[in-house]
């Protein structure tokens, strides 16, 4: 009897799970979250599988009606031929055009930014969380870290306690 390899189990630590995009919760208010589509070249997305991908610097903006993510770094492919991708390209964001058109207002109202929180793979598609974001002041981020700090001593005291 012949043994066939196996495909790849989704509960495979060593597969890739999400990309996520560390300053954003430290730097912003997350308002509102839109799950999108994102359109990408075939390297791209193998890149992006292999876990080679940041998204840190990406913000999104809305041009003619159409949504982009601007500034996400996808690594070339390794082994791409000359139809491997630029690594710093604008990409397309897929969202319903009332989704679209929600985002381009509270951008042209101001004080508020797009920024992707993750991405991520949902069955075989490529997913980005974007959010509507407000920026937080050096006050507010200094209070967070300080929530932070009372959170772990109250965890800490807890664990000793049981």
């Amino acid at each position: 009897m012949h043994q066939f390899p196996m495909a790849a189990k989704p509960n495979d630590p060593k597969r890739f799970t999400e990309v996520r995009n560390s300053k954003a919760l430290r730097d912003y208010f997350v308002d509102e979250r839109f799950e999108a589509g994102i359109a990408l070249k075939g390297t791209e997305v193998k890149s992006v599988r292999a876990g080679r991908a940041q998204i840190n610097d990406a913000f999104g903006r809305v041009e003619k009606g159409e949504l982009w993510l601007v500034n996400a770094h996808i690594e070339l492919y390794d082994f791409g031929n000359r139809y491997n991708h630029d690594a710093r390209r604008t990409r397309k964001l897929l969202l319903h055009k009332h989704q679209i058109r929600k985002i381009a207002q509270a951008l042209e109202a101001g004080g508020r930014a797009l920024v992707p929180l993750r991405m991520y793979f949902k069955d075989a598609l490529l997913k980005v969380e974007v959010a509507l974001c407000t920026g937080k002041k050096l006050f507010d981020k200094r209070e967070t870290l300080k929530r932070k700090v009372v959170d772990r001593e109250v965890e800490k005291a807890l664990k000793y306690r049981r």
